[in-house]
C-alpha cells in the first residue's frame, strides 16, 4: 500500500509541476500556476499522513515505509531547486526568459556549488533520518522496525560518498589545478623580451 503512493507521490509531484509550469507560461495564468506549484508540498504531507496510518495500524514498517521516510527528506531538501530548475528553463523555452544559467565545470563556482549540493543532502539526510526514528518510536517493536533501522545506515553512507566523491574530490581538484586566470600558460622556454 505504502509503495504504491510513494509511486503516486512522485507522479504526483512532476504533474503538479507540469502542470503549473504550462498554466504559468503558454496559458500565462501566473495565479493558477503558482496555486499548482504551492501545492506541490501537500504530496509529501498525504505521503506523511498514509505512512503514518498504516503504523499505527500495526504495520510492519518495511522496505516502503523507510523509503516514504527518505522521499520525504530529499523532497523537502530538493524540492524548491527542482521546481526552480524547471521554472527557469520552462520560461526560457516558453516565456522568452534567460537562459538557464550552466555551472562551469571548474573553479570557486563549482566548488561553492557541489558544497551547496552536498548540504541540502545533509538536510535531506536529517529530515530523514528524524521521520525514521519517529517511525521506529511511534512502532516500538524492533523486530517491526529493522527495515527503518537500516535505511537510517544507508542514507548515511550515501551522505558520506556524497561528502567524499563530490564536494570533497572538486575542492582538491581546485586546489592543485594552477589557476590561469582564464588564459593559456605558454610552454614554450623563449625569454620574455
Amino acid at each position: 500500500m505504502v509503495l504504491g503512493f510513494i509511486v503516486g507521490c512522485e507522479i504526483a509531484f512532476w504533474v503538479l509541476l507540469a502542470a503549473g509550469l504550462v498554466a504559468r507560461y503558454p496559458l500565462r495564468l501566473r495565479r493558477t500556476g503558482a496555486v499548482l506549484l504551492a501545492a506541490t508540498p501537500v504530496v509529501d504531507v498525504v505521503l506523511l499522513v498514509v505512512s503514518v496510518i498504516d503504523l499505527r495500524n500495526g504495520a510492519t514498517a518495511g522496505q516502503a515505509h523507510a523509503l516514504a521516510a527518505a522521499y520525504l527528506g530529499f523532497s523537502v531538501a530538493f524540492g524548491h531547486s527542482m521546481i526552480r530548475w524547471a521554472d527557469v528553463r520552462f520560461a526560457h523555452r516558453f516565456a522568452g526568459g534567460p537562459p538557464p544559467h550552466k555551472v562551469p565545470k571548474r573553479g570557486p563556482e563549482r566548488v561553492r556549488y557541489e558544497w551547496r549540493e552536498w548540504g541540502k543532502a545533509v538536510l535531506a539526510w536529517a529530515i530523514a533520518v528524524v521521520l525514521l526514528q519517529a517511525g521506529v518510536w511511534l512502532v516500538g517493536d524492533a523486530e517491526r522496525t529493522e527495515a527503518l533501522r537500516n535505511m537510517q545506515g544507508g542514507l548515511s553512507l550515501v551522505v558520506a560518498v556524497w561528502f567524499v566523491g563530490w564536494p570533497v574530490w572538486v575542492s582538491v581538484v581546485e586546489l592543485l589545478t594552477p589557476n590561469t586566470n582564464g588564459r593559456k600558460q605558454s610552454t614554450s622556454k623563449t625569454k620574455r623580451r
